[in-house]
């Protein structure tokens, strides 16, 4: 492991080879930030951090001449109450996350881009929170912004697992929307494996409590190509209901209805004011931080 680049651990396939994930976050984060830097985007993670962009009527006073030196670019100088954010990871550990077609699961994926983004959000001196939940709330942990605070975050990642119960989306969103009463930004990371319009509404109740909300819509490839070459038994993870089929007959029906899906989600997604993400498991977790960095500059 010790021959690999920095930037090689936002590739899943390869930061699941990893146990530890303190190691994994900063791994991630700074790969990302490394990324950056290389980019066409060169600035964007100094504005991110500490600094926004100048707008005309800004007291010129805060304008840091070394960034414009480096960048081109004027940045004024941010203060803290400016910069932070509080934020509530929404993790889904019911059955169904536990599917996984090669080495990484949907659950794992997601707890790994749990720990990167609370990572990102810790260093950025951003209140970040966990919620756990299957068919019902397990676990609520409040925002905190200090750095101390990371140790809490992963552990509780790490002791969420699937655990064999079913999903019941919108019952969970609507329950935690009432416990948050303070405005934040809450991020779902799911594969939203429930009755879409219900999904929607509990999304909605987000909104309606003037909170912000970022999707990210977690699958396995084969969930939406179906490309399997050989007679397979599919087993629902949380019913445990078994069919047998020929995969390769009814693909083109079956990705449709896929497509269909997700093409209503991200509509109205999109009426009701929600970020959409989807993404799958072979997905590099920049992907994810950039949206989720994309997400936080509107809010500033």
């Amino acid at each position: 492991m010790n021959s690999r680049r920095v930037t090689d651990y936002l590739d899943p396939a390869v930061v699941s080879q990893l146990d530890r994930l303190d190691l994994i976050a900063r791994l991630v984060v700074e790969g990302f930030i490394t990324g950056l830097h290389q980019s066409p985007y060169h600035g964007f993670s100094v504005e991110f951090s500490e600094y926004r962009q100048y707008i005309p009527g800004d007291p010129i006073r805060n304008l840091d001449w070394k960034v414009w030196g480096r960048t081109d670019r004027l940045f004024v100088k941010q203060f803290e109450e400016e910069t932070n954010l509080k934020a509530y990871l929404v993790l889904d550990s019911s059955a169904s996350m536990a599917y996984g077609s090669a080495e990484v699961t949907k659950h794992r994926y997601a707890t790994l881009m749990s720990a990167a983004l609370g990572h990102l959000m810790l260093r950025q001196r951003d209140a970040v929170g966990l919620v756990t939940f299957d068919s019902q709330l397990r676990s609520l942990l409040p925002p905190r912004s200090v750095g101390s605070h990371l140790h809490t975050l992963l552990r509780s990642i790490e002791d969420t697992t699937p655990d064999g119960s079913d999903t019941d989306l919108a019952d969970t969103f609507h329950s935690l929307a009432e416990q948050i009463r303070r405005r934040a930004l809450i991020i779902v990371l799911s594969d939203l494996l429930d009755d879409t319009d219900r999904v929607i509404d509990g999304l909605k109740h987000f909104r309606h409590r003037n909170h912000e909300v970022i999707v990210f819509h977690l699958l396995d490839p084969r969930e939406y190509d179906l490309a399997f070459d050989r007679e397979t038994v599919f087993v629902d993870l949380e019913t445990g209901t078994r069919v047998a089929t020929e995969p390769w007959q009814i693909a083109t029906e079956y990705r449709a209805e896929v497509n269909a899906r997700h093409e209503k989600l991200q509509q109205q997604c999109r009426e009701a004011y929600v970020d959409y993400v989807r993404l799958d498991t072979q997905t590099p977790f920049n992907v994810a931080l950039s949206n989720y960095l994309a997400k936080r500059k509107k809010l500033l």
